[in-house]
């Protein structure tokens, strides 16, 4: 991609972002079955939203994503403690944003921008979530469902940011060859 390119936000862009906004909204509401279902689309998601679209596009995917499955599902725990919200949208876009900065022409450095992103963005939701605000905000009536949900905003994301990077790298393969993107 040229300089210019990355600084543009095409119509090819939204409907790409569009495409895949709509993906995560189907899986969204199988979370209730299970969030490893839901958790490596969306992570697959705003991983091929970074590599075909770039960082603009896939920052709003970062953030909408949250509020769609909060939507859908109506999470309690969100509802009972609100500032976790911004967290989770903060840690979808540590994803993006390292991805971004690998890029996306070289396999290995697509393959470092997914690790060094599932990492840097369980460590993120683990200590600002599970560490920092569940355990000074969650109502006392949900304080018995805090071990799971520690477990959930930390080794749940990086499992799911994980099999989600998986499966975006096997999708990418074919597909940015189909986009006329070349990758080494």
């Amino acid at each position: 991609m040229s300089k210019d390119r990355k600084n543009r936000i095409t119509v090819r862009d939204i409907a790409i972002t569009g495409i895949l906004l709509a993906i995560c909204i189907v899986f969204q509401i199988f979370k209730n079955m299970s969030v490893f279902i839901t958790g490596p689309v969306v992570n697959a998601c705003l991983i091929i939203c970074s590599l075909s679209t770039g960082l603009i596009p896939a920052m709003i995917l970062s953030v909408i994503t949250p509020v769609t499955s909060f939507l859908i599902t109506g999470a309690p725990v969100m509802t009972a403690v609100p500032p976790m919200m911004p967290l989770i949208m903060a840690g979808n876009a540590i994803l993006v944003i390292m991805v971004c900065i690998f890029g996306n022409k070289n396999y290995v450095k697509i393959s470092l921008g997914m690790a060094a992103g599932s990492i840097l963005k369980a460590l993120f939701m683990g200590l600002t979530i599970s560490m920092g605000v569940l355990p000074h905000m969650l109502p006392e009536p949900m304080t018995k469902m805090l071990p799971a949900l520690k477990i959930q905003f930390s080794v749940t994301q990086l499992i799911t940011a994980a099999i989600g990077s998986v499966i975006a790298y096997v999708v990418w393969i074919p597909l940015s060859k189909s986009m006329s993107v070349t990758v080494h």
